[in-house]
């Protein structure tokens, strides 16, 4: 059996076919970098990050790029409202510049917590000169024209425009597109750099006149220029289809003559309660964080997305993921008392070969008898089962904790008991040691 993934392109599930033999590059569309990323977002993340371990594990060198948008992405994914960016920036009061330091910081974080490989990140801003370069190679081509508001692309030059995402364009809402720039040829034409935003705070240089890039260009030149032309895999959220790749593969059509990437991937959404998609405008997410904080260890988060294949998503709740923390523990205390037997191991390739199996990739994990088989196992699920790990206890508990000690230093005994009582009901078992009180849990 062959690793099969399913290509958007094609809308098939395909046989992967590397373009260089043992090696892959891998784009994956990153966050708008004006607000925290919550739970939502890190589920294609951890998606991702297994494709590269599964990859790794089938014996591929695998080069991944992510890139962080810090310009260029209005409040609508097409060219209408305001820069994400700038907005968030009036919100916190901060520069954009602050801002982006910030959540770029924030995003890093996450991915760490849930023990993602970090891929190599690249920032917009930083690559300004290469998206010039691409715009002007499309607008050589005959693909882009000219209006007040700056570089617009011509997607009447490209006859496949909107297949991907199966668009009938005639159906497409054009009033608020239109108003963006009344002398598009078609409301769905799209800027590649804007020239008509004088208050704009980002801005550079270009031979169109001051201003700023796009939210598409953006990714085809950051992808083509760290991974080649095409590349292997791109990587992105099901939203990203009708708007932002289809726009990428318009530019790569105009500026190479083919998309810029071989396999398109999507992952579905992780769903909030009432199966509503978590979003920041609709304030129904979480953080990595902020589970951390409420004494849930990040990866039982990450075991939790495994128990979903990627083009399916998940619904989260509090109850399934205090499942998935039980379960991952329980795991690992059989991981912990594993030593030789049957691998299974055929079986796990075979999940993981069928387009990411992981729920099933995950059930051979729980089967396996072999500790050396179970070790490889997590190297693609990467939920540290074999280290030992430190446990998080939540704030409540440790204020509880401070307030016995506090108690028992004044000989206040009853009170102090009381209060252990009330740690007990929270599900934590209190131990004396030398060092003092600690809570554990029971």
């Amino acid at each position: 059996m062959a690793l099969k993934l399913y290509n958007t392109l094609s809308r098939n599930l395909e046989e992967f076919k590397p373009i260089k033999p043992g090696g892959v590059g891998i784009y994956s569309c990153g966050p708008t970098v004006y607000w925290n990323q919550h739970v939502g977002h890190m589920y294609a993340y951890v998606q991702w990050d297994v494709l590269v371990r599964a990859l790794e594990y089938l014996g591929y060198k695998v080069n991944w790029v992510m890139n962080v948008t810090d310009v260029g992405h209005m409040t609508s994914d097409e060219d209408t409202g305001e820069d994400k960016m700038e907005k968030g920036a009036a919100r916190e009061g901060v520069s954009v510049w602050d801002l982006a330091n910030k959540y770029i910081a924030q995003f890093e974080e996450s991915l760490r917590l849930l023990n993602v490989e970090m891929p190599h990140i690249v920032r917009a801003t930083e690559h300004i000169p290469e998206q010039i370069a691409l715009i002007e190679k499309i607008q050589k081509n005959g693909f882009a024209y000219r209006t007040k508001m700056g570089v617009v692309f011509d997607t009447g030059k490209d006859p496949e425009y909107g297949r991907f995402a199966n668009l009938d364009l005639t159906k497409q809402k054009s009033e608020e597109r239109q108003e963006a720039d009344p002398e598009k040829k078609n409301p769905w034409d799209f800027f590649l750099w804007f020239t008509g935003k004088p208050t704009h705070i980002m801005k550079w240089p270009s031979p169109w006149g001051e201003g700023f890039p796009g939210w598409h260009i953006e990714c085809t030149a950051m992808s083509t220029k760290y991974l080649g032309e095409p590349f292997d895999i791109h990587t992105g959220g099901m939203e990203h289809i009708p708007v932002h790749h289809t726009n990428e593969i318009a530019q790569a059509y105009a500026a190479f003559g083919r998309p810029s990437a071989n396999y398109w991937l999507h992952n579905s959404h992780l769903l909030g309660k009432g199966g509503v998609k978590m979003s920041k405008s609709l304030g129904n997410f979480v953080t990595v964080e902020e589970l951390k904080e409420k004494g849930y260890e990040p990866l039982a988060l990450r075991y939790f997305i495994l128990n979903s294949q990627y083009r399916t998503g998940a619904s989260f709740s509090w109850e399934a993921l205090t499942a998935a923390q039980t379960a991952l523990e329980k795991l690992r205390r059989r991981a912990q008392s594993l030593r030789k037997g049957e691998s299974y191991a055929e079986e796990f390739k075979q999940a993981l070969e069928d387009d990411l199996n992981l729920p099933k990739a995950l059930s051979v994990a729980w089967k396996t008898q072999d500790r050396a088989a179970l070790e490889k196992f997590d190297e693609v699920l990467g939920l540290r089962l074999f280290e030992t790990k430190e446990e998080i206890i939540p704030k409540e508990v440790e204020k509880l904790l401070a307030e016995r000690e506090k108690l028992r230093t004044e000989k206040k005994f009853a009170e102090a008991d009381e209060v252990r009582q009330k740690i007990s009901g929270l599900g934590y078992t209190v131990e004396d040691t030398p060092e003092g009180a600690k809570a554990r849990k029971t």
